[in-house]
């Protein structure tokens, strides 16, 4: 998808068309989650600081993210998807990889599907999406990048003449700290790693230099996995003020509480292991798991785990810029039976779901916990 989580604003609030939109938090410690198209001709991208990006870009208009709605545009996207292959696996909620080899009978070529579904995708959402076609995984990701946004990139026969002149910097591991050892080799394009003795990569970069040479001239055979399961479910958030206390810091846990069990409500998991993750003023980052009897998918289960673990930190007078939680060891709910089960853990399910369907329907924030700080408002 083509700058997904501005298209979705944009859509949404048509006064924001043609006018530079940055998805983000509006604070001074705030991150860039998306920049729409006009926002990146000043230089504006994702991870970017809010601060950067507003130096960069002064008139900017900044939206705070939605991530119900991302995730309910995605779904309505990869049912279009599921509509031409059952070979489909999720890479985020705005990429995917297909393998439609067994498709084509239907439906045509590679680029004929691209298009069908690349339409599909327009009449059903109103947003674009751009596409790679190629024999690989590698190749592909690469191609889908090349002609965005709106477009399509269909890779030929010669696929190490294809990817001969591009910069190393798209190549999958190589970035800002790995691009400079390429570049001291003397390694800039494609075209210089597949010039170059896959044993004198090997020789300088170990393991990872005879990959690299294989995927400099698209040798990649890797299959397509569909229905891979995502390994954690977090939320975490950067705050304008520093906070202080375990009470402080729990407060401003709960939402995050909330949108982790959304996310595992939604995706029919649950989860065993709760981690929770701080960080001081200073970027050091304290992280703390526990694992639970029974894997949950509530919020009330996860405000507990993180209660206890923050009972059993010595935090003093910290001040930390920076909270978070998640949760992993997923299954579906079931598949991990406790020993002693909580007679509780259905009538908070029956919460929690009362909940997500109240704010599926009337927006994230309609109902929240008491004691959590609330959501903040789309203004």
């Amino acid at each position: 998808m083509d700058a997904f989580f501005a298209s979705v604003e944009v859509r949404d609030d048509p006064s924001l068309a043609g006018r530079p939109v940055i998805v983000g938090g509006a604070s001074r410690r705030g991150v860039v989650a998306a920049a729409s198209y006009e926002a990146r001709r000043f230089g504006v991208r994702s991870a970017m600081s809010m601060v950067e990006a507003l130096t960069r870009c002064p008139r900017a208009v900044v939206v705070p993210p939605r991530h119900a709605r991302y995730a309910e545009v995605s779904r309505r996207v990869f049912e279009v998807f599921l509509g031409y292959t059952p070979l489909v696996e999720g890479l985020s909620l705005d990429e995917a990889f297909l393998d439609v080899g067994a498709s084509r009978a239907l439906f045509g070529g590679g680029v004929e599907i691209a298009e069908r579904i690349r339409r599909d995708i327009r009449a059903e959402t109103g947003l674009t999406a751009s596409a790679g076609v190629a024999r690989s995984k590698f190749v592909a990701k690469i191609a889908s990048d090349i002609n965005k946004p709106d477009g399509i990139t269909a890779v030929p026969e010669d696929v190490a003449r294809f990817l001969s002149p591009l910069p190393i910097e798209r190549m999958w591991g190589v970035g800002a700290k790995t691009a400079p050892k390429l570049h001291a080799l003397g390694l800039r394009t494609f075209g210089d790693l597949q010039r170059c003795d896959p044993a004198t990569l090997q020789r300088r970069l170990g393991a990872w230099g005879a990959r690299i040479a294989a995927l400099s001239r698209g040798d990649d055979d890797r299959p397509v996995v569909p229905d891979r399961d995502a390994k954690s479910v977090g939320s975490e958030e950067t705050f304008e003020l520093d906070l202080s206390g375990a009470d402080e810091i729990l407060e401003a846990l709960i939402p995050h509480a909330e949108r982790v069990a959304a996310r595992l409500l939604r995706a029919g998991r649950a989860g065993r292991t709760v981690s929770l993750k701080l960080k001081h003023h200073d970027h050091r980052v304290i992280s703390r798991q526990t694992t639970l009897a029974e894997a949950a998918s509530d919020a009330g289960t996860l405000i507990d785990a993180a209660r206890a673990m923050l009972a059993r930190l010595s935090l003093g007078g910290a001040r930390f810029r920076l909270v978070g939680l998640s949760v992993s060891e997923l299954a579906a709910p079931g598949e991990q039976p406790a020993l002693f089960p909580d007679a509780g853990r259905a009538r908070r399910l029956e919460v929690e779901r009362a909940l997500l369907g109240i704010n599926e329907r009337f927006g994230d924030g309609a109902v929240f916990r008491a004691g959590g700080r609330r959501p903040p408002e789309r203004g």
